[in-house]
């Protein structure tokens, strides 16, 4: 890299100084890549992109302030990520080991994907193996804990899950530099779980809220679905679909993003249904269009619905 480059100081005589881009830094490590990518695969967010973004910036400072022998602690990496189901947690995890890895923050840049049943046993002796083997295949990487807080069950004496909690706590002390560890779920529980479990938030630097998305959000998230696999809605389509969100929203069991996935599957479903039992030929165009006919029949449209 050709971006530091000596300069002389001011009148006092001093040595010259290196000089850094930090925005070529970016370009160089090919960061700004993952950062635009993910912003063509999740609509909205701006807080939350925001926040990845000062993430990259201040490892790329310390990066730098690394090579020209500026040596301080390790930014602690492990975080938490609440918010409702469908808000893009995922997704942004996996951007988010692809960006520690081209930083060389992580050695491998994978992520490993897990939920409570994955690291606790049922009966004694079973959970350590189970923990430990998911933090084998972890290592060098990234372990997403979705919904962690149903590790620990204050109201079961016996349950196995405290175990689960104090191989991860040691881990993500002792091995921090080889292991990144996030944390996710519903806001209100992780909260009660970091209040039961001082010992996590304690080690977690990065606390992520991730908002519900607005309508308008969810409906480009929709069109952009469709699109990616050659679909559209008509006009009398994406004004029903308006109607459904508004309508779904207020229901219970939402869950953002996925739920307008399911619904676009099921929305599918009836248009592949209907052309199916028409005589005739079918022209191309309607084979790739979802007409208000498609999302109107969803039981959310009737009082007694639910999805």
């Amino acid at each position: 890299m050709n971006d530091e480059q000596p300069t002389q100081s001011g009148d006092d005589g001093g040595a010259p100084q290196a000089t850094i881009d930090l925005r070529a830094e970016l370009r160089d490590t090919h960061v700004a890549e993952v950062l635009d990518t993910l912003d063509r695969e999740l609509v909205g967010l701006a807080p939350v992109k925001e926040r990845i973004r000062q993430i990259c910036a201040l490892l790329i400072v310390d990066r730098v302030r690394r090579r020209l022998g500026l040596i301080s602690e390790p930014p602690t990496l492990h975080m938490s990520f609440t918010g409702n189901a469908g808000t893009g947690k995922t997704t942004v995890a996996l951007r988010m080991a692809e960006i520690l890895h081209k930083l060389g923050y992580i050695r491998k840049g994978h992520l490993v994907s897990v939920t409570r049943d994955d690291l606790v046993g049922q009966y004694i002796g079973h959970t350590a193996p189970k923990t430990k083997e998911i933090l084998k295949k972890a290592m060098g990487g990234v372990l997403f804990i979705d919904e962690a807080y149903y590790l620990y069950r204050q109201e079961n004496e016996r349950d196995y899950g405290q175990e689960a909690i104090e191989i991860l706590l040691q881990v993500m002390e002792n091995q921090r530099e080889d292991l990144v560890v996030i944390l996710a779920g519903y806001a209100y529980r992780m909260d009660q779980f970091f209040r039961s479990n001082p010992g996590f938030r304690s080690r977690i630097a990065h606390h992520i809220d991730f908002p519900d998305y607005a309508d308008s959000e969810l409906m480009a998230i929709a069109e952009s679905m469709l699109a990616a696999q050659h679909y559209k809605f008509s006009p009398d389509g994406a004004e029903a679909f308006a109607a459904y969100i508004t309508e779904r929203r207020r229901q219970p069991l939402f869950s953002n993003a996925r739920s307008v996935r399911n619904a676009l599957d099921r929305a599918r479903l009836r248009h592949a249904s209907r052309y199916f039992e028409q005589d005739g030929p079918v022209r191309l165009e309607d084979l790739m269009t979802i007409d208000a006919a498609d999302i109107l029949s969803s039981r959310v449209f009737n009082a007694e619905n639910s999805n």
